[in-house]
């Protein structure tokens, strides 16, 4: 099982700061995800959920129990003056892999979990913590479950607004709902709640708001062969780690191609659609194999790819940059098989420099596809 997660939030208008705070962090054996609301806005509460939420997924990963955790919150946090207490609030997800789900929540708006479109209802208890009351869960989850915790800026939005009471917990829970039935991506569920958030908000939020989702689901792979290997002899190799992949296959690169279907004994055929598409742009077409889901020109079309993921912005065209763009933000775990053979015409010193080394754009394009949480494997032949 995968755990797909994300998040995002929105600072209250005025405040260069955000009070809430999200740190996503992994063990080996599960996603811990935690969100705190500090107490107030701007620096103070900026400063009063960055600790919470720090000390909380390091105890965590630590293997620390949620009374040690609190605990330590309890000595390490300043007293709020009003209710002489450490004051910031948290919620804890922790997913395994192995599908059980462990939730605990102090004063933030209860989690909401989406089986099949439908709301779960997770199966809360609540017990005293120190001079916390917390509400705790543990179940086994299943493939679909889409999980989203938030902070009390979403449920107050619009507030004297649009609304007399703000965006109640039972609609954001629909609206969830609805949106885990088009099967978007976790990014994309936090977005889509923010936005309705500030659109309930006229634009003007009157508080901190975050969001984060998780999502269990299976682990999309996918494997590329990039550039034919230094060594002719690893032809073999690379086609076979190539077809090995039980997903997603892309070849990157005319000679890449002609050996993959050579090893292969499968034609590579022009894709005429995208060269008709792509007459008037700079990325060259692409070409179509059987077996295979996307066979792109090398080089150019990965520079391209590389410049829409550093942007975060995908155009809405149809050619071969594109394509693998979406193909590789897809995908959870992605592994580049890079051939080292060199091509002469991209020594050209009078190319930009992405066009000029082609190890460097790949690992280039890696590092960028980690920092979107991405698992990535760089293999050199």
């Amino acid at each position: 099982m995968f755990v797909e997660r994300a998040y995002a939030a929105v600072n209250k208008s005025g405040e260069e700061l955000c009070g809430d705070q999200v740190i996503l962090a992994e063990t080996p054996d599960s996603v811990i995800a935690v969100l705190s609301d500090g107490l107030g806005s701007g620096v103070k509460a900026n400063i009063l959920a960055t600790i919470t939420t720090k000390i909380i997924s390091t105890m965590l990963k630590g293997g620390a129990s949620l009374e040690e955790v609190v605990d330590t919150l309890g000595r390490t946090l300043p007293l709020c003056q009003v209710r002489n207490l450490a004051y910031s609030t948290f919620t804890i997800v922790q997913a395994f892999y192995s599908g059980k789900v462990y939730v605990a929540e102090f004063d933030n708006p209860s989690t909401i979990c989406v089986r099949d479109g439908q709301p779960y209802e997770i199966p809360r208890r609540s017990r005293s913590i120190g001079h916390l009351e917390v509400n705790e869960a543990s179940w086994n989850a299943s493939l679909g479950d889409t999980l989203v915790a938030m902070s009390d800026g979403v449920v107050h939005a619009g507030i004297g607004q649009t609304l007399d009471f703000g965006w109640l917990p039972e609609k954001v829970t629909r609206y969830v709902s609805a949106l885990s039935r088009r099967q978007i991506s976790s990014q994309e569920i936090c977005q889509r709640i923010l936005q309705q958030a500030q659109t309930l908000q006229q634009g003007r939020a009157r508080d901190d708001t975050s969001v984060m989702c998780l999502r269990l689901r299976e682990k999309h792979t996918l494997t590329a062969a990039v550039g034919p290997p230094k060594n002719p002899g690893d032809d073999s190799v690379v086609a076979r780690l190539l077809w090995d992949e039980q997903q997603t296959r892309v070849i990157c690169g005319g000679t890449t191609a002609q050996i993959i279907g050579r090893e292969w004994d499968k034609p590579v055929e022009i894709d005429m659609e995208s060269m008709m598409q792509t007459l008037d742009e700079d990325v060259p077409p692409m070409a179509a194999m059987d077996s295979v889901e996307l066979v792109t020109e090398g080089i150019i079309t990965l520079s391209r790819t590389l410049s829409y993921i550093k942007a975060g912005e995908i155009p809405e065209k149809c050619n071969g940059a594109v394509r693998l763009a979406m193909q590789l933000i897809q995908a959870d775990e992605i592994t580049f098989l890079v051939g080292g053979a060199i091509n002469p015409a991209h020594q050209n010193p009078d190319l930009p420099l992405p066009l000029s080394l082609k190890q460097q754009v790949i690992q280039e394009l890696a590092s960028e596809l980690q920092s979107w949480g991405k698992i990535v494997h760089l293999q050199y032949f």
